[in-house]
């Protein structure tokens, strides 16, 4: 049977689950989940006379999911972050009021943490931030990087450390 000759209909009652799972373990929100999946399916549908083996539909469709989710979890991080910084600006005069020297401190410090991170490579960033800012466990991390859990537990460690020295180093202690 060719690839090319399955009903669109079919993949989605085939996978949707599979892939809602996938996309709620990344985004841990119902709807947005949702948004992944129906997202995926689209780009699913523009692509499918690219994939070869109908076997591989299922992790395809997956990989699709994962990277969707992701951007997805990035672009609503961004939103919030610019929301947030409206609300981050009418609590900054109020705090600044109370405390102008603690608060240039915690600003610098958090440039010097966010600059550690950065230093990071990409794939020990990824790792840390499906970690720390999606909470993600490192069972689902494993999942997602198709990784050994032990390995995603082992190179979290070392980042950590690797962090704390940067951050020692600062003089941040």
């Amino acid at each position: 049977m060719d690839v090319c000759s399955i009903d669109m209909r079919e993949i989605c009652d085939l996978y949707y689950k599979r892939l809602f799972h996938v996309a709620f373990c990344i985004t841990r929100d119902h709807h947005l989940a949702e948004d992944v999946v129906q997202e995926t399916f689209l780009k699913a549908y523009q692509k499918i006379h690219t994939i070869q083996d109908k076997e591989k539909m299922g992790s395809w469709l997956s990989a699709i999911t994962t990277r969707t989710a992701i951007d997805f979890i990035r672009k609503e991080k961004k939103t919030t972050e610019r929301l947030a910084v409206g609300t981050d600006l009418e609590n900054t005069k109020i705090t600044m009021s109370q405390n102008v020297e603690q608060e240039v401190e915690l600003n610098f410090m958090q440039e010097q943490i966010q600059d550690a991170v950065n230093s990071l490579s990409p794939d020990q960033k990824r790792m840390f931030l499906l970690k720390i800012s999606h909470g993600l466990k490192e069972k689902e991390i494993a999942d997602l990087l198709m990784l050994n859990q032990n390995t995603v537990k082992t190179k979290l460690y070392r980042i950590r450390k690797y962090l704390k020295a940067m951050i020692l180093e600062k003089g941040f202690a």
